[in-house]
């Protein structure tokens, strides 16, 4: 039997959501549901492909639902995030960082004979001509998508010259297979006014087409052209430059994508589907109590958490060290009992999954399943 953790025996629970153990990361099924819904069909709808990043999830299982929906397959960062994707028959699998170590491009050219349709992208021509040997002496063509930098200055070829070289040389190699071009502007995505952040991914989108254009005109026509994110989607997919969206948060959203105009009307498509679910351990002092969610249970590269339910209109969270968090009250005669749980949107979706080895998946108060985060720590 497959251990899911102390909160196992609650699965099929009508009860179950309000008797975990906690902290615990709850996943609102329906509500993720709908989220991985309505990006397919606006995917669709505007005649781009999907393929999630599941940075976001980690999660086979819920990679599965995405791919269901019509996903051409997902987006990992590492070679270990791509193995329980690839394991579970996941297809279409791009890794969006360079492999580089030469025990990390062993392992890598062992999942590619595994694999259906495996991607990794590269940079430097040092890398293509190590991933070009290392594929070589496998016998299997391993696809490269050459990576350019759109301003995030992460990762990425630092101008067009250099990747149209990098095209060249991977298509120039028996080994290799040229896969198309990655141009993703994570330092964007979180721009909160959807004018600006649609200027600045404007300018970009002009250097990724201009990029589609040389290589078409080299006779190197890019399979594929995958970027944007969560909060440039609908920009991307209507700008022209993009045949694919790499798009994560959605299926979850958080307190940082909540203050971020997705779309031109304002609008926010997807709902909240990810919690952490706390338990009040202390309530002696005035104005708040102290629950068993801090610093180790949350990211805490963003905002704070904020609190959906469980707790009075109005009430906040604050950190109190490394196990502990408090819910500020805005009566201060207000309080909960010991015990009580209170529900929060995270701060940001991704760092906060990697803390947690389960979701505890929910439909209203059931607890219908609890899947493991098959990708947590994952290098």
């Amino acid at each position: 039997m497959v251990d899911l953790g102390p909160n196992q025996p609650l699965i099929g629970r009508p009860d179950g959501r309000a008797a975990l153990q906690t902290p615990a990361l709850v996943v609102d099924l329906p509500a993720m549901q709908r989220n991985i819904a309505a990006m397919a069909a606006y995917a669709k709808s505007r005649d781009v492909g999907l393929r999630p990043h599941s940075k976001t999830h980690k999660s086979a299982r819920i990679a599965r639902l995405q791919v269901d929906a019509g996903a051409t397959g997902v987006c990992v960062v590492t070679v270990g995030e791509a193995a329980p994707m690839v394991a579970a028959g996941i297809p279409g699998v791009l890794i969006t960082s360079p492999v580089v170590v030469p025990a990390k491009v062993d392992r890598l050219i062992a999942l590619n004979e595994q694999a259906e349709g495996l991607m990794v992208v590269a940079d430097n021509a040092e890398n293509v001509d190590a991933l070009a040997s290392a594929a070589g002496a496998s016998g299997r063509p391993l696809t490269v998508v050459v990576d350019l930098d759109v301003g995030t200055h992460r990762t990425g070829a630092a101008d067009l010259e250099t990747a149209v070289a990098l095209a060249r040389q991977v298509s120039a190699s028996n080994a290799l297979q040229f896969g198309g071009v990655q141009a993703y502007a994570g330092h964007l995505q979180h721009v909160e006014d959807y004018g600006t952040r649609r200027d600045l991914a404007s300018e970009q989108a002009v250097r990724v087409a201009s990029l589609t254009e040389q290589l078409t005109a080299a006779g190197l026509a890019p399979p594929i052209v995958t970027g944007a994110g969560t909060g440039t989607h609908e920009i991307d997919a209507t700008g022209g430059a993009f045949t694919e969206l790499q798009v994560g948060s959605y299926i979850f959203t958080d307190v940082q994508y909540d203050a971020v105009a997705l779309t031109a009307d304002e609008q926010h498509p997807f709902a909240p589907a990810l919690t952490v679910q706390v338990s009040v351990v202390s309530n002696n002092a005035s104005g708040f109590v102290t629950t068993d969610g801090g610093l180790k249970r949350f990211a805490t590269d963003g905002p704070k958490p904020e609190i959906l339910r469980g707790a009075p209109s109005g009430s906040s969270y604050r950190f109190m060290g490394d196990e502990h968090g408090a819910v500020i009250f805005p009566d201060s005669g207000a309080t909960l009992p010991l015990g009580a749980k209170v529900e929060c949107l995270t701060p940001h979706c991704d760092p906060t999954v990697n803390l947690y080895d389960y979701y505890h998946v929910v439909d209203g108060d059931e607890l219908v399943d609890i899947w493991p985060v098959d990708g947590r720590g994952a290098i």
